[in-house]
């Protein structure tokens, strides 16, 4: 059986973590790519080296180059500025949309058969990007957003309850950022009712905690973003798509009119497989969630009015 081809561009704490995580899990080969000359290199070498030690064989290649990536099966893109303290999502805007937008242009010229996975920020709008310079059918660009929110969602809830974190379902719904949408109608632990254990003044907090947890890392580290759970973040999705495991996930997919909302990326259950985005799935939502995620829509294409292609 051919081993899945696994590229990822970036190799800085996220891309490098992404791929720790999916050589460990022998997902496929991968190719780690960025413009810093020996950094893919060096990481690419030193993580494959740790594949007798921990008992995987896949082979990791580090290059300045994006020839090593033809004939890829996933491309990831986690290439762009990281985000600083009193930094927005959006000031990463102008910069990370014309790296994102060369990355895609690079990539899918030599793998024309791929999807494309993207962790760039501000999320939403740097997968509507990369859709817009492939000309990829809107299932095979997804955005890796809400895997990573509900895991923090989840993270808060089961402190909070005291129970396993294999026991808490739970959806992020919306934009990767501020005006993402915890959907606590939709939240339970062990099949049971989240307000059973949690009060809702305690769950009110944690779905600010949530809102803003990627700024609260942010603010402790002062010179950089998250890595260790956005890396296992993109991995997941890595997994469904080369194992084709029809999960159920929650992703920056395209809408055409699901939950109201055309023409944009935006934070939504899918059904995620070997073709990529193979269903979106509408959940019935309370007046309260639906504004909630129409305002967090509107953000996304307000981004999305910043951004001039021309310049991409």
């Amino acid at each position: 059986m051919r081993r899945a081809k696994i590229t990822i561009v970036g190799a800085g704490n996220v891309g490098a973590t992404t791929a720790h995580w999916s050589a460990s899990k022998e997902l496929g080969d991968i190719v780690l790519v960025d413009i810093i000359e020996g950094i893919p290199q060096g990481k690419g070498l030193d993580l494959y080296q740790a594949g007798p030690v921990e008992g995987f064989d896949s082979r990791i290649t580090g290059t300045n180059d994006y020839d090593a990536t033809e004939g890829s099966d996933i491309v990831v893109i986690t290439a762009g500025i990281a985000r600083k303290p009193g930094m927005s999502r959006e000031d990463l805007l102008s910069t990370n949309a014309k790296i994102v937008g060369g990355v895609a242009r690079e990539a899918v010229q030599r793998s024309p058969d791929c999807i494309l996975v993207v962790v760039s920020n501000p999320l939403d709008t740097m997968v509507w990007v990369a859709k817009e310079v492939s000309g990829f059918p809107k299932n095979r660009v997804v955005g890796m957003a809400g895997i990573l929110d509900t895991a923090r969602y989840r993270t808060f809830l089961a402190e909070a309850a005291d129970v396993s974190v294999e026991d808490v379902q739970a959806l992020v719904l919306g934009g990767h950022g501020d005006a993402m949408v915890p959907l606590v109608n939709f939240t339970s632990i062990g099949g049971i009712p989240v307000t059973e254990f949690l009060s809702r003044d305690v769950l009110e907090k944690i779905v600010d905690r949530t809102a803003n947890g990627g700024a609260e890392i942010v603010g402790h580290l002062k010179t950089g973003s998250a890595f260790y759970a956005p890396g296992a973040a993109v991995t997941q999705m890595i997994e469904a798509i080369v194992k084709d495991k029809k999960r159920i996930l929650p992703c920056a997919a395209y809408l055409e009119g699901e939950y109201g909302v055309s023409g944009i990326y935006l934070g939504v259950p899918i059904k995620l497989g070997k073709d990529g985005v193979e269903q979106v799935i509408e959940l019935p939502l309370s007046e309260d969630e639906r504004a909630a995620l129409m305002k967090s829509a509107e953000g996304v294409k307000a981004s999305i009015g910043l951004i001039n292609m021309d310049e991409i």
